[in-house]
């Protein structure tokens, strides 16, 4: 049909098969389009899916070939038209979300048959040993040591007899045997039983999850898996897991030294990667690996990667001074393609990062699976997902940058800090000398345009007469805090911890005239912040943001200035149900223009959760609170260590702040960058005191009696010990309730603690007040000995009274200064000291009170 036909006036249309559809029935007569007219129908669409009553009269007018259709037959084209466009998002929605579903089903078979294995694996153990149990006779009929020692002896002479081949990186046969041996016993991981897996809590499976999380339960070094969907193509996914700096965000550096190919198509590569410290307490790692990219029989792509070492074979790799070598077990990523597109992966971590050579107090972060899963596993996975959804085009751009831009952003923002905290000299930094005062350190850059990056212009920063950076950074401990509580609360009351003369001065270094050093005072007001969104991740676990300081007035030299400040600042980590999740707070000054190769110094707060010990056997247990007090850690507390509401926590904040300088007032500003960093700390610990939970009543209730009779006992022992001496009551609680007695002195206002009367005393027990001075926990109290805490003058006091002590069990020690275990001074009014006795008179402990401390 050449022509439309126009058969009455009803309001109805029938598309040609161009219109895509079926037409919508109305009481009246058809329309039957034409293609040409379909066609500038479908380009009026396309520029605007909803046209007014003026905009479809101008159409008709423009275009002849629709001066025959009425415009009410146009609108209806047009209502018919969105009503399609709606069906088929729809039905590609439903398609999508069914795939995702058979694929995440085919995942949870494969899964409850792992299940199914380990626990027909674990059941025949079970009778195994319950059979060796019930007929010793029949486990060996040789039990002597001898003859242990002898068959083990023999096993090892076996294995030495039978040497490696030499594997090297002229060797390739010997590397593809390692690969080969990796390769098997990652899949052994991914897909079978070697490695226990628990799945982590809140990680639940479903077609909008991120995927199935699981962590390692006693195994060798900590292990993390994911497994989840994406709608990326399997090369490509492999392409960015292999790109590691662009998601690994602990990742400094990765060096592929050897790339050989081999027969079956794969690669083997040999690589060297350094990782950040995430602390100021602790060294950096670095890895020596060997990676091989594979494909499987099913069209799956696999790279797996471990640790070349003396048992493993092969070359060996680079050392760095500085770095401890950790080691990657049999890790990798399966990569199998899916039904209709994607992928599905599976992640398996796996490494040993020698936690014994960091402080006790650190080594949960070592030996913490979460933390693995959540800062590599997850992070790997979330990654992915985030780049799938951005190549779909339905993320709205923030600013008007795109995403990768944006990204970009948040990726120099980590990584600044992470080289603030960790100061690598070959970067430039070397330390300055301190005050006499270990709290802050101070470290400075003087040639720091190898840090901030060639392709930055970093003019703006450093003025022609010379300049660098300067970094004033600290960690601590804190006891109860929620490390996404804390953050949250940092990043929405910025007032309660930041000075505006700082903010300033920071700002003013991107101007072109900078000017001298602050006076930690503004004239003004602190004005108000304005948090300007500019994008967040798929699952808000990390925001970037612009912040605007409003309402500031600083006057400098008789110069008034006033002008808003701006910020770029990454949150992450404020999910309180994120188990193992790190929560940080980074921020850089930046001018109004916000370019993209804009300059950044951030400086921050980064706080990580530390893991609760175990508990040691009750056989082993002595009579002292903290013992008892850590029960609720490793029993009834420990089953809902997962979630926010617990009080018994403890996290590591490292804090650190960057400034340009000019040579000629770099002590000016190392000055005020120490003492601003001293202010912040103590900030933040008001802060965290004043949100922490409820710390004593959970922990209580949860130690009723039957539970934990001890600590009761060394309460009513301390208070009566101390009544009988002092002839004053110490706890001021009714002494028939043995409950009260605890509370009184668990909450009491100066520090008390007791330690053993040893020849080196280590303390036993520290109430709240007295954990909060010595910046430590119960467990990790016993490791502390009083020595260590006092200062000369503290020691030759003691020792002074120490006979008067034992002789009379009383004594009062002078006021003075001691020490924190992050090493921290301590300033006390007075110390009291009295011997504890038990119930038959004996001397039990020594008693410590430090009246009205504080931190200097």
């Amino acid at each position: 049909m050449a022509a439309a036909m126009v058969v009455g006036g009803g309001g109805k249309d029938r598309s040609s098969p161009g219109g895509g559809g079926a037409p919508q029935v109305d009481t009246g007569k058809y329309v039957r389009y034409t293609p040409e007219q379909v066609e500038a129908l479908e380009r009026v669409y396309s520029e605007c899916p909803k046209p007014s009553s003026l905009r479809r009269q101008q159409l008709i007018r423009e275009c002849p070939i629709l001066s025959n259709i009425e415009p009410k037959q146009i609108k209806v084209w047009f209502q018919n038209r969105r009503c399609r466009e709606k069906q088929r998002k729809e039905a590609s929605r439903l398609q999508t979300v069914n795939r995702k579903l058979t694929a995440m089903n085919k995942l949870l078979m494969e899964e409850n048959d792992r299940l199914q294995k380990q626990v027909s694996r674990l059941v025949y153990e079970n009778g195994y040993m319950r059979q060796q149990l019930h007929n010793p006779s029949v486990a060996t009929t040789d039990t002597s040591c001898e003859s242990v020692v002898t068959s083990g002896q023999h096993h090892q002479q076996q294995n030495a007899a039978a040497p490696r081949p030499q594997r090297d990186a002229n060797n390739p046969a010997g590397l593809l045997a390692i690969a080969e041996e990796t390769l098997a016993e990652f899949l052994s991981k991914a897909t079978g039983t070697a490695v226990d897996w628990v799945q982590m809590v809140g990680m639940k499976p479903g077609p909008d999850s991120i995927g199935i999380i699981a962590v390692s339960h006693n195994c060798s070094g900590v292990a993390a898996r994911a497994c989840g969907l994406v709608s990326l193509e399997p090369t490509k996914v492999a392409e960015i897991l292999k790109d590691r700096p662009s998601w690994y965000r602990d990742c400094r550096c990765v060096d592929i030294l050897h790339v050989i190919p081999t027969g079956n198509g794969g690669t083997i590569e040999l690589i060297y990667m350094q990782t950040y410290a995430p602390t100021t307490l602790a060294a950096p790692r670095d890895f020596w690996t060997l990676r091989y990219t594979s494909g499987l029989e099913d069209g799956s792509l696999v790279i797996c990667e471990r640790s070349l070492t003396q048992s493993t074979g092969g070359p060996s790799g680079p050392n760095t001074p500085n770095f401890v070598r950790a080691e990657v077990l049999p890790s990798g990523y399966l990569i199998r393609p899916c039904e209709g597109g994607g992928s599905m992966i599976h992640i398996v971590d796996h490494v040993d990062l020698d936690a014994w050579s960091v402080p006790e107090v650190l080594r949960p972060l070592y030996e913490s699976p979460k933390i693995l899963a959540q800062k590599t596993t997850i992070a790997a996975l979330r990654h992915i997902r985030q780049i799938a959804h951005e190549s779909s085009g339905e993320m709205p751009y923030g600013g008007g940058r795109q995403p990768a831009v944006l990204r970009t952003f948040s990726q120099r923002l980590s990584r600044g800090f992470n080289d603030a905290v960790n100061g690598f000299p070959d970067d430039g930094w070397s330390l300055m000398s301190s005050d006499g005062s270990e709290d802050v350190t101070i470290a400075i850059n003087s040639s720091p345009n190898k840090l901030v990056g060639s392709h930055v212009n970093s003019s703006q920063l450093f003025s022609a007469i010379g300049g660098g950076i300067l970094c004033a950074k600290a960690s601590m401990l804190l006891q109860n805090v929620p490390p996404a509580l804390l953050v949250r609360f940092l990043r929405e009351h910025r007032s309660e911890w930041a000075d505006p003369g700082v903010d300033a001065y920071s700002a003013a270094a991107l101007r072109a005239s900078p000017y001298a050093v602050p006076c930690l005072r503004a004239s003004g007001f602190m004005g108000s912040q304005v948090i300007l969104p500019l994008a967040h991740t798929l699952e808000h676990e990390e925001f970037l943001e612009v912040i605007r300081l409003e309402g500031h007035s600083l006057c400098h030299d008789e110069v008034v200035l006033s002008r808003d400040m701006y910020l770029l600042q990454l949150c992450s980590g404020v999910d309180e149900n994120a188990a193992g999740a790190c929560a940080q707070l980074v921020f850089a000054p930046i001018d109004e223009s916000f370019a993209d190769d804009a300059p950044l110094l951030p400086s921050g707060f980064r706080v990580i959760p530390l893991d609760a010990k175990t508990d040691p056997p009750s056989g082993t247990r002595t009579l002292d609170l903290a013992s008892t007090l850590e029960v609720g850690s490793g029993g009834t507390t420990r089953a809902s260590s997962d979630a926010s509401s617990t009080c018994n926590t403890r996290s590591v904040l490292t804090i650190a702040f960057q400034f340009s300088y000019e040579n000629h007032l770099r002590e000016s500003v190392a000055a005020m960058a120490r003492q601003y960093v001293r202010t912040v700390v103590a900030s933040v610990q008001r802060v965290a005191m004043a949100i922490a939970p409820s710390r004593l009543g959970g922990q209580l209730e949860m130690k009723q009696t039957p539970g934990s009779p001890e600590a009761h006992t060394l309460a009513r022992w301390i208070g009566r010990s101390y009544r009988f001496h002092a002839g004053a009551e110490l706890l001021r609680a009714d002494t028939q309730c043995t409950d009260a007695s605890l509370k009184a002195l668990w909450q009491h206002s100066d520090s008390i603690m007791c330690c053993s009367l040893k020849a080196a005393p280590v303390f036993t027990f520290a109430n709240q007040a007295g954990l909060d001075m010595l910046e430590t926990t119960l467990i990790a109290l016993q490791d502390i000995s009083l020595e260590k805490i006092l200062d000369d003058d503290g020691r030759k006091a003691l020792c002074t009274e120490y006979p008067k002590i034992m002789q009379q069990g009383f004594a009062y020690l002078p006021g003075g200064v001691c020490v924190s275990s992050m090493g921290r001074p301590v300033s006390y009014e007075q110390a009291v000291a009295w011997k504890v006795l038990s119930d038959d008179d004996t001397p039990h402990c020594l008693a410590f009170m430090f009246v009205n401390w504080s931190f200097v």
